[in-house]
């Protein structure tokens, strides 16, 4: 028997349970199923604190209360396929539903390299499984040696939760010539380098692996260089791929970047059907160009666009390109980062001004817990509008990182930016004469 709902959502993931609870919203009348084919998830962003942050794992469960309280029905089941003439999903255990409209939340796959002995016991793969996470922190638990493969944000919170466990000698290795390259420039990305290295973490950039070594278990990894450590664990942080099987096979249109092709409403080439989160394909903001960017705050975005625009488009919902705005914790040093980079910028051949402050984030600087705080600032030349920005300090610089993301979706210009309004108090922000986002500007525009 076909059961029948009037939105079906697959995957339960951030995208997958924002959209549910935005159409529900919008769109009270309508019955609303969620499919989740992971029975216990986790909260994508706090995996890496799993290990030794979140003293009980289970507190980074990814929980199904906020549906059930809106009457969004979950059920446990894995989609095989879309029928889209008939409008029906097939799922593994035989079961089939049909639909009104239909949600792609599928998410990613985990990269694992061709790497000789990638297949050895001992070596994770990054999956949202919380059963599996908990077996990964049981066996690593006893490691002496653990290499953490990728330097991009991943990997980086991985090394870092893994120096704070005694007895752990600790390896982070990125084929790069440096950590975080594709996200900040030089002088940010180095202080993140510095910050590891000073927790003991033993950094090797520009380091390809070649092999992992061993019988059945790892015990060592072989470089490019013929060098070869000891290990007895390995993390594989070195990104995700998006999950479009279903939907390749379904005849959905699939982009150049390999995710789900979408429109600024998130509705895949058949209009019934939307994708959101990592299955979806991504375009950079200013340069319409496929953007690798897999982050739960980008899915949720979308996740907001696709529940409001499931029956009638709402203008001020449409998805105007990925911003790909990122922040970091590296014991106790914040790093975020917007838009274009510097070297990014430049690479696609913008002229651009690019200018930097240093200040204290609170007023006076001789309060308790102060901190040091860098913006850079990214503008066009010509027309002074912001495309990008950088910040490393303490815990604030998580949020002043999210003003200047706003900024370059609002395309405010540099002169705005000078004459920012901002509220400040002593213990929560720099002060008003030296405000870092203002003064960035100010530098910005005295080189016009």
């Amino acid at each position: 028997m076909v059961k029948k709902t009037d939105v079906l959502v697959i995957g339960a993931g951030p995208a997958g349970i924002i959209s549910a609870l935005t159409a529900k919203r919008y769109y009270p009348d309508k019955n609303i199923l969620v499919m989740k084919d992971v029975k216990n998830g986790c909260i994508p962003c706090g995996i890496p604190y799993m290990f030794w942050s979140l003293k009980n794992p289970d507190d980074n469960k990814l929980g199904m209360d906020s549906l059930k309280k809106n009457n969004i029905d979950v059920i446990l089941g894995k989609a095989v396929t879309v029928d889209r003439e008939n409008k029906i999903v097939a799922a593994s255990d035989g079961e089939e539903y049909k639909y009104e409209k239909l949600i792609l939340a599928f998410g990613s796959n985990p990269i694992k390299p061709p790497i000789a002995g990638i297949d050895k016991a001992g070596i994770y793969p990054i999956l949202k499984d919380m059963d599996y996470l908990k077996t990964v922190i049981g066996e690593l638990k006893d490691a002496k040696n653990v290499l953490v493969l990728g330097g991009g944000f991943i990997g980086v919170e991985f090394a870092d939760e893994f120096s704070k466990i005694s007895g752990l000698n600790v390896y982070l290795a990125e084929i790069l010539p440096r950590l975080l390259g594709n996200s900040f420039d030089e002088e940010f990305s180095v202080l993140a380098e510095e910050k590891l290295k000073e927790q003991g973490v033993q950094v090797l950039t520009n380091n390809k692996v070649t092999e992992f070594l061993g019988e059945k278990k790892v015990q060592g990894v072989r470089f490019d260089s013929g060098e070869e450590i000891k290990i007895d664990g390995a993390i594989l942080g070195i990104g995700a791929v998006p999950n479009t099987d279903i939907a390749s096979n379904a005849k959905l249109g699939i982009g150049k970047g390999k995710g789900i092709w979408v429109d600024e409403y998130m509705r895949t080439s058949d209009p019934d059907i939307f994708a959101v989160g990592d299955c979806a394909e991504k375009k950079d903001f200013y340069t319409r160009r496929r953007a690798s960017v897999m982050l739960a705050s980008t899915a949720t975005a979308e996740a907001r666009i696709a529940g409001a625009n499931l029956y009638r488009l709402k203008v001020v919902r449409e998805n105007k390109g990925t911003i790909a705005i990122y922040s970091t914790y590296v014991d106790g040093l914040v790093l975020g980062s917007a838009g274009l980079t510097e070297q990014s910028a430049k690479k696609e051949g913008f002229e651009i001004i690019s200018s930097a402050s240093e200040t204290i984030d609170k007023h006076p600087g001789s309060l308790p817990g102060s901190n040091k705080i860098q913006v850079k600032l990214i503008f066009s030349k010509h027309s002074g509008i912001l495309m990008g920005g950088q910040v490393v300090g303490g815990i604030s610089a998580g949020e002043v990182i999210n003003i200047i993301g706003m900024a370059i979706q609002q395309r405010v210009s540099m002169s705005e930016l000078e004459t920012l309004q901002m509220a400040t108090h002593p213990y929560l922000t720099s002060a008003p004469t030296m405000y870092p986002i203002v003064i960035a500007a100010q530098n910005a525009a005295a080189k016009v």
